[in-house]
């Protein structure tokens, strides 16, 4: 048996030292040292040894063992290292190349217009809030004194989830929520996304961008109103621009005015992007509808406010000399380096 454990111990030698590979060294293992090893199964005849020889043939099949797995350790160290080094040597940068550029990305044409009328309205006092994509119903239309038979409600146009789950039309429904969650004086503008049943086409989208403005205090007025519109227009285009105030109708403010600026291509005198009309549609606003103050928890006696909504994809292609509104939307590097 002595010489059976010796001759496993030169077996091993022999194989550890040719092997060339972690995957081979584990299979050495496996072979020697496993439960199914060699050596195991030499160790499973010491039962036929007498008392005598046991501890001698023991200490040596000890030895045996520690001496190989002694081996393989050693082995595998050596084999890291030289995959490491290897590895190395492959991967060694040359430090003196020249280096390759990074593209730096900039600001969306959308984000560059944003961030303006923020700046704008921030620099009048506003605070800018937000709310849910998902609405209800209830903040949608109801509270916005929007009644049930209004076309806007109608399947054809609007993103239902459910009977009383939407995906918002407007930007609005952040008035009532400001509203409830703050008491006046409320200046607040809700900046974000909306979703409209529309076909795509070169000024329509079923995902667009609105800024929802709302004021709310004692002795508000209309000429309130008009003095913010007019400082947003001067900012936005300078400070020759004009505001015209139209006569219009909106469910949820009473009296309501769509608002036009003086075309900023051709000073009013009338070219293409203004239709020869000398004017150009930015928004809508009026003052806020009692009931829609009521709604908001707010007494219609005591406060009045104004509110007005702004189109912030028509306010980025005024700004750049945009025709297709789907320029916003495609990511075609070409047009977006532009900005």
């Amino acid at each position: 048996m002595r010489q059976q454990l010796e001759e496993i111990r030169k077996n091993a030698e022999a194989a550890l030292k040719a092997a060339n590979l972690l995957e081979e060294l584990d299979a050495a293992r496996v072979k020697y040292l496993g439960k199914k090893g060699e050596l195991t199964a030499v160790l499973k005849q010491m039962g036929s040894l007498s008392a005598e020889e046991r501890p001698i043939i023991g200490q040596v099949a000890n030895e045996v063992r520690e001496y190989i797995q002694n081996e393989i350790d050693a082995r595998v160290a050596e084999l890291k290292a030289a995959q490491q080094e290897a590895q190395l040597a492959f991967e060694t940068i040359d430090v003196t190349l020249p280096g390759e550029g990074v593209e730096v990305g900039h600001r969306h044409p959308l984000s560059i217009v944003l961030d303006e009328v923020k700046e704008i309205f921030q620099g009048m006092g506003f605070d800018i809030i937000s709310g849910p994509e998902v609405e209800l119903d209830y903040y949608n239309f109801e509270a916005l004194n929007i009644p049930k038979d209004h076309p806007a409600r109608d399947t054809q146009d609007t993103f239902y989830i459910t009977d009383n789950i939407l995906l918002r039309t407007q930007t609005s429904p952040c008035q009532i929520r400001a509203m409830e969650e703050r008491k006046p004086p409320l200046r607040v503008i809700s900046p974000g996304r909306v979703y409209r049943s529309d076909a795509v086409d070169a000024t329509h989208s079923p995902l667009f961008h609105q800024i929802e403005g709302l004021v709310v205090d004692e002795g508000i007025t209309m000429s309130d109103l008009k003095g913010t519109l007019d400082t947003l227009a001067k900012k936005l285009y300078g400070p020759e621009t004009k505001t015209r105030f139209r006569p219009h109708h909106f469910p949820f403010t009473e009296p309501s005015c769509e608002v036009d600026v003086s075309c900023f291509k051709c000073g009013g005198v009338g070219c293409s992007m203004c239709k020869g009309e000398g004017w150009v549609e930015i928004l809508g606003a009026g003052m806020v509808h009692p009931k829609v103050l009521k709604n908001g928890g707010i007494d219609p006696e005591k406060y009045s406010g104004f509110a007005f909504g702004l189109g912030l994809e028509r306010l980025v292609m005024f700004r750049f000399g945009l025709d297709d509104m789907r320029m916003l939307y495609e990511n075609d590097v070409r047009f977006l380096e532009q900005f």
